[in-house]
C-alpha cells in the first residue's frame, strides 16, 4: 500500500484528483489510532493528514484554537494547559481499547467525533467544533465555518464532517471552542447499587439543578487492574473549590434514599474517570468484541437484559446511562443478533468498535440506517465524492 503524508492542503488536493482520474480508493487515516472501526476497507492507497501539523491560531482571551489535522492532541492539549484552558469534550484515549499505538491526531477526533463523560454537560466534539478546512472527494479545497460561534443557514459542513470518519472529505485544519479548566473536582460514590437503582440514581442527579459533569455506573464485578471491584455510581461535578463542596454536599442529600456515598476529590476523581473515559472495564479481555450503544438513559438496563438473555456479557455505563459499553466473545457474529434485537426493542443504536477483521467484514459494524436516511447518506456521500475514493465501504458495503 503507498502511503502519502502531503505537507500541504495543495498537496492533499492533488492526491485525491489523481485518485479520482485513476478510480483508485484512498484509505484516510491519522495516526491509525481508530483504524480498526468500521468495516474493513479495500482502498490500495492511504492518505494521512500526519504531514500536517502545527497550530495555525491560538487566542486565549477569546478561548479559540485552530490546529492541522495531523497535530497531535498531546501537543493542542499541552498548549491550551499552559493558559489554564482545555477542549470541553473529554475526547477518550483509544490505545487501551483499540490495542493501538501512536498519538491520535486532533483532525481524527473530529472524524470520528469522538466524545467522552463529559459530553452530557459540554455536548460532543462537533458541539465545540466551529470550523473545518477539508479537501472533498473532487479534489476541492473547502473552508467551512470560522472563529467564532454563530448561526448557521443551509447546510452546516461543520457538524456534517464531524463523525463522518473521512467518506466525505480529508480534514486539514480543524478550529475549537474551549474552556478553562476547572478549579476543583469531586466525585460523589454511591456503592453497591444493581443496573436500574444505579441508573435511576443518576438521573435524578441529572435532572437537579447542581451541574453534573459526569455520570456513570459500573456494575458488580466491573474489572480494574484484573480484579472485580463492587458496584460504584459516580457523578463528577466541576468548578470553584467553594462551589463544588457546597453543591456535592446539596447532591448527597438529595441522593441519601440511594444509600451513603464517598467523595473521591482532584487526583482520585481523574484517575477514575480516565478509566470510564477509555473504557478500561470492557477492554480486557483482549480477544473479546466491544459494542457502543446509545439509547435513552432510562432504556440502558433494558437492553443490557435483553442482551444478555441471548448472550454473555460484560458492561457498564456512561452518560448518565445513555451510553452503554458492552463486550461480547468475538466469534460468529460478536454478538450482533443479539444487540441489534435489544436496540430495535428498546431504541437507540450500536456501534461495534473493536472485532477481528474477519467479524467486521460480515456483520454492520454501524447501525444500520432507515432507508429514507440510508438514501440521504449516499447523496451526501455522491455530492462530496462522486467517484467513492475516500474511505469506500468503510460505513456500509458499497458505500
Amino acid at each position: 500500500m503507498t502511503v502519502y503524508a502531503p505537507a500541504s492542503e495543495a498537496e492533499a488536493a492533488d492526491v485525491i484528483r489523481q485518485a479520482q482520474a485513476a478510480h483508485s480508493p484512498l484509505a484516510l487515516a491519522g495516526s491509525g489510532t481508530k483504524a480498526g472501526i468500521g468495516r474493513p476497507g479495500n482502498a490500495g492507497h492511504c492518505l494521512t493528514s500526519l504531514g500536517l501539523q502545527g497550530i495555525t491560531l491560538y487566542e486565549p482571551s477569546e478561548m479559540v484554537i485552530a490546529a492541522r489535522a495531523g497535530t497531535r492532541l498531546v501537543d493542542v492539549a499541552r498548549v491550551l494547559a499552559a493558559r489554564g484552558q482545555r477542549l470541553t469534550f473529554e475526547p477518550p484515549e483509544p490505545a487501551l481499547l483499540m490495542g493501538t499505538d501512536g498519538e491520535q491526531t486532533i483532525g481524527g477526533i473530529v472524524a470520528a467525533n469522538w466524545s467522552g463523560p463529559r459530553r452530557i454537560m459540554a455536548g460532543a466534539c462537533r458541539d465545540s467544533l466551529i470550523g473545518v478546512r477539508f479537501v472533498n472527494g473532487r479534489g476541492e479545497i473547502v473552508k467551512s465555518g470560522g472563529r467564532v460561534m454563530k448561526n448557521v443557514t443551509g447546510l452546516d459542513f461543520v457538524k456534517l464532517l464531524a463523525g463522518s470518519w473521512g467518506t466525505l472529505g480529508f480534514l486539514t485544519e480543524v478550529t475549537f471552542k474551549v474552556l478553562p479548566v476547572p478549579e476543583a473536582e469531586i466525585t460523589l460514590a454511591l456503592a453497591g447499587l444493581d443496573d436500574r437503582r444505579g441508573v435511576a440514581a443518576l438521573c435524578d442527579a441529572m435532572g437537579s439543578p447542581y451541574g453534573v459533569s459526569g455520570a456513570a455506573h459500573l456494575p458488580d464485578g466491573w474489572h480494574d487492574g484484573g480484579q472485580p471491584q463492587p458496584a460504584l455510581t459516580l457523578l463528577r461535578l466541576e468548578g470553584s473549590a467553594f462551589s463544588v463542596r457546597h453543591r456535592v454536599a446539596a447532591l448527597g442529600e438529595r441522593l441519601a434514599p440511594f444509600g451513603g456515598h464517598s467523595l473521591l476529590e482532584d487526583d482520585d476523581s481523574r484517575l477514575v474517570w480516565s478509566r470510564v473515559r477509555d473504557a478500561a472495564p470492557v477492554a480486557e479481555p483482549r480477544e473479546r468484541a466491544v459494542w457502543r450503544i446509545s439509547a435513552a438513559p432510562a432504556r440502558g438496563p433494558d437492553i443490557v437484559a435483553a442482551v444478555k438473555a441471548q448472550r454473555e456479557a460484560i458492561h457498564f455505563y456512561d452518560w448518565s446511562g445513555g451510553l452503554v459499553w458492552l463486550s461480547t466473545p468475538a466469534g460468529e457474529d460478536a454478538g450482533e443478533k443479539a444487540v441489534r434485537a435489544a436496540v430495535a426493542q428498546h431504541g437507540g443504536h450500536a456501534t461495534l468498535m473493536r472485532a477481528p477483521v474477519e467479524v467486521r467484514a460480515a456483520v454492520s459494524v454501524f447501525q444500520p440506517q432507515p432507508e429514507p436516511l440510508a438514501r440521504l447518506s449516499r447523496e451526501l456521500k455522491r455530492a462530496f465524492d462522486p467517484e467513492g475514493v475516500l474511505e469506500p465501504g468503510r460505513m456500509t458495503a458499497g458505500v
